[in-house]
């Protein structure tokens, strides 16, 4: 998949999505070092745990020593493997360096964060009783998926098709291509199982996030554009 951008002028280098991308390497990098048993630690403490997070029966000093609010953030950078990593990361950097020229560096940030937590969050509360973390970028992914059909909405992406023993390129409109990647995500939140474990809502809320986040920033990027 191919995302084709016209340019009036030089643009500058997406340092948010080059930045992102780096942390998340080399957090897995520095987690896949350790022993197998170390591992799974780490991706305990770092990772967003349901039954933890919403645990109404801890002290509340006691999950602010853990921070466990804190984990719907390191949580984003952290994946179980290669394959995790590198979808991840394809996509983010499909959607992420348009979107981020448009919203810009700071605001970028904000949105891959934030919307990244609350999408998380959302995960949490939909899977409150489970153990395992909820691990991976896959939210604030989905958010600034979200944010850029709200940026560009007329905007076309390129696939490559196999035709029999031939390869076409075709043009689709985003709208189209990235509505039929949601509505799966909504049909996988009842069939997940058969997929692996995957927090389908978490995708939900990521993308609904973004497109908010995109709406609601359209004014602010107007007058950076301006200026």
């Amino acid at each position: 998949m191919f995302v084709q951008l016209e340019s009036r002028r030089r643009a500058h280098p997406p340092w948010a999505t080059i930045l992102l991308v780096a942390i998340c390497v080399a957090m897995f990098l520095w987690i896949a070092s350790g022993a197998p048993d170390a591992r799974l630690r780490l991706l305990t403490i770092w990772g967003t745990v349901p039954s933890t997070l919403l645990d109404a029966t801890a002290p509340w000093l006691t999950q602010l020593a853990e921070l466990r609010f804190a984990r719907l953030v390191t949580a984003l950078f952290i994946h179980a493997d290669w394959l995790h990593l590198t979808t991840n990361l394809l996509f983010l950097v499909i959607f992420g360096v348009p979107s981020e020229r448009a919203l810009g560096f700071r605001r970028f940030l904000l949105l891959f964060v934030l919307g990244g937590a609350l999408a998380n969050l959302v995960g949490a509360l939909t899977l409150a009783d489970a153990r395992s973390p909820i691990i991976g970028s896959s939210g604030a992914v989905w958010a600034v998926i979200g944010a850029y059909l709200a940026l560009f909405p007329r905007a076309r992406l390129g696939l490559v098709l196999p035709l029999g023993v031939f390869l076409e390129f075709v043009r689709i409109p985003a709208p189209l291509l990235i509505g039929f990647w949601a509505v799966l995500q909504v049909v996988f939140t009842y069939v997940g199982p058969a997929f692996g474990a995957v927090a389908w809502w978490t995708h939900i809320a990521g993308f609904f996030i973004g497109i908010v986040f995109a709406l609601v920033s359209k004014p602010a990027i107007a007058r950076r554009l301006r200026n």
